[in-house]
């Protein structure tokens, strides 16, 4: 019997190198593009928007209601002009209240200090050497004298809303205008009780 040999033929690869079978193929994954910020985000709404659910709108009232910290006016202008924004930023009526409320604070405080700074220069008119002391209710109606003679309605609207017509400067100013006109005649002097209403007016918690 002649022996023959079996010839098994072995597959190669392009390269020429041999290869099995079993042997399993590289492939290559796909790039996995880069995320971004946008796509973070759109990602995210997705994400919460998935189950078909939606955040609910805010209930943004027709008209709202503002309510003021107790001693607290509420400026009608002011409201109507913060309700204009509200309703155009869609805040529901307690969002709103929550925004009133820090504006409220914030214009009180402000009221806190400016009525500590008037109450400041009224005690420093009372102790300045040159207006103050005995000589003050003279030297404040000598004073009053001059904002009668050259104050008017509108100058004494802004000293007595800013709280100024207290400033020791201002008190000063008037009453060297005041001793002025009373020397040389221009100006002579009021009944008492005229120029004590003026004193309530003019110098507001200098009595």
């Amino acid at each position: 019997m002649s022996d023959t040999t079996a010839v098994t033929s072995t597959p190669t690869n392009d390269a020429g190198n041999a290869t099995t079978e079993n042997q399993t193929a590289t492939t290559t994954p796909e790039s996995t593009p880069a995320t971004t910020p946008e796509a973070g985000a759109a990602n995210a709404q997705a994400t919460e928007t998935k189950d078909g659910e939606k955040t609910p709108e805010p209930q943004v009232p027709e008209s709202y209601e503002f309510t003021m910290p107790e001693g607290v006016e509420l400026d009608t202008a002011a409201a109507d002009e913060f309700s204009a924004i509200a309703k155009e930023l869609k805040l529901d009526q307690a969002t709103a209240q929550k925004v009133a409320d820090v504006g409220a604070k914030m214009a009180q405080r402000w009221a806190d200090k400016q009525a500590e700074q008037v109450q400041s220069w009224v005690e420093q008119v009372k102790t300045d050497k040159e207006i103050g002391g005995d000589k003050l209710d003279e030297n404040l109606a000598t004073a009053r004298k001059a904002m009668e003679a050259f104050g008017t309605p509108e100058l004494k609207d802004v000293l007595n809303a800013t709280g100024l017509g207290n400033h020791p400067a201002v008190i000063k100013a008037f009453l060297k205008v005041g001793k002025a006109i009373s020397e040389d005649g221009f100006i002579t002097g009021k009944p008492a009780g005229a120029e004590t209403d003026m004193a309530k007016k003019l110098f507001p918690n200098m009595n």
